[in-house]
């Protein structure tokens, strides 16, 4: 008598969408992901029991800055009005942030009080607002950014250089650090996203 052919049994699949889900789960946990990387902003903290109010700001102490449709740059401030390239945006956010000379078409230099430290006399009161069209180039708004920032950066280690005898990356970060992050406050307002032509 021969021998017949082996039913061959099928394979269990019973367990394969266990398997699968183990797996996702076992791959989502262990890769790692790109970020965006953005910029840097530390707000100030929120405090419930002081109402929002609206600040009038004399116009000699605002910078606008606008960036164009066709990523041009626009610096309106106290003292100029013009176009410019974004090479000199550090140098000029630096005169308008320490306004040096004291100089009566940039931010008023008056006294201000530090808790812990004393009386300084400071520009508290400038603001920077920046102003990008809708299809501004993310490079050229990336740039701006970061040439203000150098110039909050510059400005800052100006005067710790004078006060505490070296750059703000060198204070103590309990005491002087803190001292010198409040004489010169980043201060810069972003609008949102608007439509301008050509700069002019």
């Amino acid at each position: 008598m021969g021998k017949g052919k082996r039913k061959v049994p099928g394979l269990n699949q019973s367990s394969t969408a266990d398997i699968s889900f183990i797996l996702l789960i076992f791959f989502l946990v262990t890769t790692s992901m790109d970020t965006d990387t953005g910029l840097s902003r530390r707000l100030p903290e929120w405090d419930p029991n002081v109402e929002e109010q609206e600040l009038t700001v004399k116009e000699r102490n605002v910078m606008t800055v606008k960036v164009n449709m066709n990523n041009e740059i626009l610096v309106k401030n106290g003292k100029i009005n013009r176009p410019i390239d974004i090479s000199e945006l550090k140098d000029i956010a630096k005169e308008f942030i320490a306004n040096p000379d004291d100089d009566p078409n940039l931010p008023v230099i008056e006294p201000y009080d530090i808790e812990g430290y004393g009386t300084v006399n400071t520009t508290i009161k400038h603001v920077i607002s920046l102003q990008a069209d809708r299809t501004t180039g993310y490079e050229i708004y990336f740039k701006v950014q970061h040439e203000l920032s150098k110039a909050y950066t510059e400005v800052r280690d100006a005067w710790a250089k004078r006060t505490f005898g070296k750059p703000l990356a060198e204070c103590d970060p309990k005491t002087e650090e803190p001292v010198v992050r409040a004489v010169y406050a980043s201060k810069i307002s972003e609008a949102n996203p608007k439509e301008f032509g050509t700069a002019q």
